[in-house]
């Protein structure tokens, strides 16, 4: 399957909140006792079973209110940090750009939480679980657009071809612009390029989203760096033992237990002789 995109579109978002109940129903999602946060936002964070919600700011600029909102929720990054972090190869990347995590493998150890930059998913106290936006994947492989995707009423949300949504998110940008002038791309480059494009209204730290996301160095030291060479260093101990094992036998250095016991009794023959003289 080639790979595919969503591409969400804040200048067309209505802030409905459509694609967080579709979510909750297609996944069979528990509903959550939620409280104002700000503006019309009820949603603080992701939880292990929201795995999308609608954030809200208003923003006042040259007397002017604008009302920027944004749907939340995994990016499914071509180049994914919880993947990177995941100790029990739990989490796997489709074909299609979707990153998955397996529930029956996952150990709840929370590594993927922990390093995503977005802080997507999350451990499930109870069930000692992750949990995160699965992007539909079983309707994706089924030729179905993702729940979210397939309830948007404003067509703020579109799924389809990467490639070809790419260059209609181009095209629209260079519409956008013209009453938004800080409107911009984020997700064509991210994180190695992102399943859920956005074409923002303003900058992403106006959305309380990292400028530039990258996978920890801390990460990237201890699986790229450490970990290899410590491997290594453990491989040549082993190995040092080995040939120390075989050097010994090649030297007649070790001997069985009759051998050891003749030994003895060679040597306290001889010490009886000596005394007796």
């Amino acid at each position: 399957m080639t790979r595919k995109m969503v591409l969400v579109d804040t200048s067309k978002c209505t802030g409905c909140k459509a694609c967080s109940v579709a979510c909750k129903e297609w996944n069979e999602l528990p509903a959550e006792k939620t409280k104002l946060i700000t503006s019309y936002q009820t949603q603080k964070d992701f939880t292990p079973t929201t795995w999308t919600y609608m954030t809200f700011l208003e923003k006042y600029e040259d007397q002017t209110m604008n009302w920027l909102m944004r749907k939340a929720q995994c990016f499914h990054c071509a180049d994914p940090a919880c993947l990177k972090a995941c100790t029990s190869d739990a989490i796997v990347k489709t074909d299609s750009g979707y990153v998955v995590i397996d529930e029956k493998k996952c150990t709840g150890c929370g590594y993927c939480a922990e390093n995503c930059p977005f802080g997507v998913p999350k451990v499930d106290p109870v069930k000692k679980k992750a949990y995160k936006c699965t992007g539909c994947i079983e309707r994706v492989e089924n030729n179905l657009k993702p729940a979210c995707v397939h309830t948007c009423q404003p067509g703020a949300l579109e799924f389809g071809e990467r490639d070809a949504l790419l260059v209609q998110a181009k095209k629209r940008l260079t519409v956008v612009q013209k009453t938004h002038p800080k409107a911009q791309l984020y997700g064509e480059k991210e994180m190695g390029g992102m399943t859920y494009l956005y074409l923002l209204l303003d900058s992403p730290e106006v959305y309380s989203l990292p400028v530039n996301p990258m996978i920890p160095l801390s990460l990237t030291l201890w699986k790229d760096v450490i970990r290899p060479v410590g491997g290594l260093a453990i491989g040549g101990a082993a190995a040092a033992v080995v040939i120390g094992v075989f050097a010994n036998l090649f030297r007649g250095n070790y001997q069985s237990s009759e051998d050891q016991d003749d030994n003895a009794s060679t040597n306290h023959a001889d010490s009886n002789k000596k005394g007796g003289k």
